[in-house]
């Protein structure tokens, strides 16, 4: 007998066909380098563009802690990784419907008949000619519905891309977690250089006040002029409480993201005088970008799993071919029971197909369609708002740059225009006014630089987080995530 056709004939019931459209990765256009910036080169891309644990390159040890709190203890992140966990155990469900589904089972059935039951003083016996016996069944079944039309492998194909997205989301959240809580610690060291700073110029005020409240008393100056002092003075101190107020939000808010009680929670001000790291973010070429952003590796694999989708609707349309068999023994001997005599089987086929729908299963291949898409359009719009957030932030970097340098020597021309106006003021050649708006002049530069400083820093933040902050898209299918993901649950308090 020739058994080549028919191991042909179970090779193609055992691979079937897929009815899912060829996939590819949607083509999106990158330009070859980014736009510069007045004044600015681009470099040449540098392989030491940010990698890992990118937060070090502002060189402080509290930021490093703090961020590796957040990414164990985080409970967004946890409910990320959760989730994460969910898909993946979907996908493992849906490739076990590939192979049969085998049960057992086994009966004892003890069987009384005929005679008679006489019940003596609570006693039960029997009489007549009453016969037992026993029977004994071990049964073994099994199922399977051949994937002929790539209806479950496709199913396979969604439930895998879907799993792979949310661990790109997991990504994408661990990445957006470290940039806000870089950006929430740096602005509190830059509210801590505010008190600072404000508390300077109250007690600037204060000397301001008296030498006013000496001129008044010594008769040289209207009494307007210490009203004035006071009104400043009080001014600052408020502006002083507030500026404590901002600093405890932003402390409450890091507390949050590392997983603790705001309540129990204390980060100690910065004692020395503020001197903010801004890193230098080495440039990728713009092709590479989509290989380095967790958000577009999601929307990607989000399109893939609307492609299977098609592939699942379109299988639809053909029949469903059912097998089932069982076997087992039946025996009245337990010794005899696994005996080839004791021996029962049977194999069975079963074949269904829908005749009328009445269009319900087109309406479902359009519909899958349709979803894909609108799935490559997210893809697309995801790319481009990249694009954008490096181009954004690469401008920002440059430009706050340039401003940080002139806002400086503003604020040291400042400074020394309130200094010298005082001293005039107190030798009785200029008026109050002057002072007052001298120095207003020189609190508002202070604070304008300090502020930059922050936007500079939070820039770097920002573009870091453009550029992928150094994750790869190959971590998703690498096995990196993954074991990321296995950490979180490793690290939960509560199991």
């Amino acid at each position: 007998m020739n058994r080549k056709p028919l191991s042909v004939l179970l090779m193609a019931v055992l691979s079937g066909c897929s009815f899912a459209p060829h996939y590819a990765r949607p083509a999106t256009s990158a330009p070859a380098n980014w736009k510069p910036v007045d004044g600015w080169q681009p470099a040449q891309p540098a392989d030491q563009a940010p990698r890992g644990d990118w937060w070090t390159l502002f060189n402080d040890p509290i930021l490093n802690d703090l961020i590796v709190r957040a990414n164990t203890h985080n409970n967004t992140l946890l409910q990320a990784a959760a989730t994460y966990r969910q898909a993946h155990a979907t996908t493992a469900a849906a490739r076990a419907n590939l192979f049969p589904t085998i049960g057992t089972t086994g009966q004892v059935t003890h069987t009384v008949s005929g005679g008679s039951r006489t019940i003596v003083n609570g006693g039960v016996t029997s009489g007549g000619n009453s016969r037992t016996s026993d029977n004994y069944t071990l049964n073994l079944t099994g199922s399977w519905t051949p994937d002929l039309f790539g209806s479950v492998r496709n199913a396979i194909s969604n439930d895998k891309a879907t799993e792979q997205a949310q661990l790109a989301n997991l990504a994408a959240g661990r990445l957006a977690l470290q940039g806000e809580l870089a950006s929430d610690y740096l602005s509190l060291r830059a509210a801590d250089a505010e008190l600072v700073s404000l508390a300077q110029t109250v007690k600037e005020f204060q000397h301001a006040l008296e030498v006013s409240t000496n001129q008044y008393n010594a008769k040289i100056v209207a009494h307007s002029d210490v009203w004035q002092a006071q009104s400043q003075l009080y001014s600052a101190q408020s502006q002083y409480e507030g500026q404590k107020q901002t600093r405890a939000q932003f402390e409450d808010a890091i507390a949050v993201m590392v997983g603790e009680n705001p309540a129990t929670f204390h980060i100690e001000p910065a004692v020395a005088d503020w001197a903010p790291v801004t890193p230098d973010v080495p440039l990728t070429v713009p092709s590479t970008l989509v290989q380095r952003r967790p958000d577009i590796a999601a929307a990607e694999r989000q399109v893939a799993a609307a492609n299977a989708e098609i592939g699942v609707a379109r299988a639809a349309f053909f029949p469903s071919l059912g097998l089932s068999g069982s076997g087992g023994f039946n025996n009245n001997n337990l010794a005899n029971l696994v005996s080839a005599s004791a021996l029962l089987w049977s194999l069975g086929a079963q074949v269904s197909e829908t005749l009328i729908d009445f269009g319900a299963r087109s309406a479902k291949v359009r519909e899958m369609r349709a979803a894909y898409d609108a799935a490559v359009a997210n893809y697309r719009e995801v790319t481009l708002t990249a694009f954008q957030g490096v181009q954004d932030n690469l401008a920002a970097t440059i430009i706050l740059a340039r401003q940080e340098k002139l806002l400086r020597d503003a604020s040291d021309a400042a400074d020394k225009s309130a200094r010298a106006l005082l001293q005039q003021y107190e030798a009785g050649t200029i008026d109050y006014t002057s002072v007052a708006t001298a120095q207003a002049t020189a609190l508002q530069a202070r604070v304008a630089l300090i502020q930059n400083q922050l936007d500079r820093q939070n820039a770097a933040v920002a573009l870091i987080q453009a550029l992928g902050g150094g994750w790869e898209a190959a971590d998703i299918v690498n096995g990196k995530e993954a074991a990321r993901a296995a950490e979180l649950k490793a690290a939960q308090p509560y199991k």
